[in-house]
């Protein structure tokens, strides 16, 4: 039997024992080129764009040879105005990226020793940043399978039976409960949305699926709307997972990641950012079988391509 790709030494190609021990410099060099790959790392004005630049070494910042303009790596970038120093910023990124299944931010804390508040932004501003690879505006094509699920909105119930109450019924809910709807491509992307009703998928399908390709959803009657644009196999889960290549299983395991990830690691998410928990897992599991190296270097790369984050930079200032 084939040893699984997890359990090879290729998957490892990235530790937090290499990071520290080629130390700030390398960790500082490896953003500059992953900023600037057009020119191996040498600096880019953001301003003009000119490629020549005075290096101000006992700040890390460049000033431009042609209008003057002072800028360094991260300026502009999702990671403007940080204070962490880039080998604790790509130890990090390599702890976020190892998580199969997520990691809290109580843990990511303690193994970088920072403070809880910058592990939350920190990580939600990598979401942000890998949400660009999840949505990238293109349709799914090929076959794609299409389900929802959903998280959130428990109530507890009372101590007492004679006090507790149908917490199926609207009134006695907490309005928090929301669904993740997904489509994915058998061996391809994930693309997933959140709703407040799975019904709202079918919007969703309309928009982001091409007329060519051929679906598969459950018995869920909402899903009979997909019939009058494509050819769509249906498989009834009260009776059946997979009827002879008709399933949704590639939908069902992102699903699963997702639940581990919030029930496992984070035990409880907002609504408000069920939405990038669900980029944050699509994106894991569309890049399983990536060694932990490259997964590293593609997030390096989309954190230097986005823009300062206007969600998240300043939040616990706002907040206070």
């Amino acid at each position: 039997m084939a040893q699984h790709f997890l359990l090879s030494a290729a998957s490892r190609t990235l530790s937090l024992r290499k990071i520290y021990k080629a130390g700030e410099n390398v960790a500082y060099q490896m953003f500059c080129e992953m900023r600037w790959p057009e020119t191996g790392g040498e600096a880019v004005c953001p301003k003009c764009s000119h490629d020549e630049a005075y290096k101000i070494t006992t700040r890390r910042k460049f000033k431009c040879k042609a209008c003057a303009h002072q800028f360094s790596v991260t300026s502009g970038t999702i990671f403007a105005s940080r204070k962490m120093d880039f080998v604790d910023l790509l130890a990090a990124i390599c702890l976020i990226v190892n998580a199969s299944k997520g990691m809290s931010m109580v843990q990511l804390s303690r193994d970088i020793d920072c403070q809880y508040k910058t592990a939350f932004v920190l990580a939600h501003k990598l979401r942000e940043a890998i949400a660009q690879e999840v949505h990238t505006g293109e349709v799914l094509d090929g076959h794609v399978e299409i389900d929802g699920a959903y998280f959130g909105g428990h109530v507890r119930p009372h101590n007492e039976k004679a006090k507790r109450v149908d917490r199926r019924l609207k009134k006695h809910q907490t309005g928090t409960r929301r669904v993740v709807v997904a489509m994915r491509e058998r061996e391809g992307r994930t693309l997933p949305m959140v709703a407040k009703t799975e019904g709202e998928g079918v919007g969703f399908a309309i928009e982001n699926i091409s007329r060519d390709a051929t679906m598969s959803a459950d018995e869920a009657s909402h899903w009979d709307t997909l019939h009058d644009g494509w050819m769509v196999d249906r498989v009834n889960h009260s009776e059946i997972y997979s009827d002879h290549g008709k399933h949704t299983n590639m939908v069902e395991s992102f699903f699963s990641r997702l639940r581990n990830m919030i029930e496992g690691q984070h035990h409880g998410v907002s609504p408000k950012y069920l939405h990038q928990y669900a980029n944050h897992s699509a994106w894991l599991e569309d890049n399983r079988r990536t060694d932990n190296g490259t997964l590293a270097k593609i997030v390096v790369s989309n954190a230097m391509e986005a823009p300062v984050s206007r969600d998240w930079k300043g939040y616990w200032q706002r907040a206070a």
